[in-house]
């Protein structure tokens, strides 16, 4: 067994996949803890699901498989459905809940119309597709980490540059106005963001499985630290670890997925911060809840004797 594990390590596969999970659970854990913390975590599912009518479109277009072009339909109907979702909230009586359902079952079911009719052209160079919606880490390409290291960078330099407007209209949007902030602008770039993250985790991920990679390290992160700067740096941190992890588990088991098994990973972070985190965890506001009512009845009692 052991050296089967010494040989996975030092498989060139294995590293690349690693290397590349590792990368996009980092980037997805620091930019999903906005959308958590601004109580906007379905937008990730509803974006990632509205990614898969880009995706078939997109091959339609060239007939063929061309990794580039269908990212670029991703990104494009992403952008769609966040100006939608966006429009919807802010401009007619549907609220953003009600909005983000509506959007991610429409191009979720347009996704999955558009690739069924791909799946019966007989053209053969369609083989494939139909991986976006639970994802294939496996197919992972250094070129594909390459690209997700990148846009990473970029995304993370962002994080960094606008951390101040990020953080006052994460907790205080009303306050940003105030201080001359473009509201608009902000938020357009978090949903871009988003976004981006969600198409480099599409071939690995899939659309499916992508949105608990993004918000499952922040809530996670959460239970352990009430400072944001915090909350990032561990919620990508537990991003890296799961994917990594993740990635571990499929290769050394048989025929078990990569994303799922990441997302399980991160499952596992997220139920061990809810019961043992020391201030938020379920199992010490127990014994704190048991703590407060020992010492509430130690006090009854010595008013009691006082009476008597």
């Amino acid at each position: 067994m052991l050296n089967q594990i010494i040989l996975l390590l030092n498989d060139y596969t294995f590293q690349v996949v690693a290397l590349g999970t590792g990368f996009l659970g980092l980037l997805s854990g620091v930019v999903g803890t906005f959308a958590t913390l601004r109580k906007e975590s379905l937008l990730g599912d509803a974006l990632s699901h509205a990614a898969l009518p880009g995706i078939g479109i997109g091959f339609l277009i060239v007939q063929r498989k061309e990794m580039s072009v269908l990212l670029l339909g991703a990104l494009i109907a992403g952008l769609i459905a966040t100006l939608i979702i966006q429009t919807m909230s802010k401009r007619t009586v549907v609220k953003l809940d009600s909005a983000l359902s509506l959007i991610l079952s429409s191009f979720f079911g347009l996704g999955l119309v558009i690739l069924t009719a791909i799946q019966n052209n007989p053209n053969a160079r369609q083989a494939g597709l139909s991986n976006f919606i639970f994802g294939q880490a496996s197919a992972m390409l250094l070129r594909d980490v390459q690209l997700i290291a990148i846009v990473g960078l970029v995304l993370l330099a962002l994080v960094g540059i606008f951390w101040k407007e990020f953080k006052v209209f994460t907790f205080d949007p009303m306050f940003g106005r105030t201080l001359g902030f473009s509201g608009k602008i902000v938020e357009t770039l978090l949903s871009t963001m988003i976004v981006m993250t969600i198409i480099l985790g599409l071939e690995s991920v899939g659309v499916i499985l992508i949105s608990s990679l993004l918000i499952g390290p922040s809530v996670a992160a959460r239970q352990w630290t009430n400072r944001l700067s915090r909350v990032v740096m561990l919620a990508g941190l537990i991003g890296f670890v799961s994917g990594v992890i993740g990635t571990f588990i499929s290769s050394i088991a048989v025929r078990i997925p990569t994303g799922p098994s990441i997302v399980v990973v991160v499952s596992a972070f997220v139920f061990i911060s809810l019961f043992f985190s020391p201030k938020r965890g379920i199992i010490a506001n127990h014994f704190a809840y048991k703590k407060r009512q020992s010492v509430f009845m130690n006090q009854i009692k010595s008013l009691e004797g006082d009476k008597k």
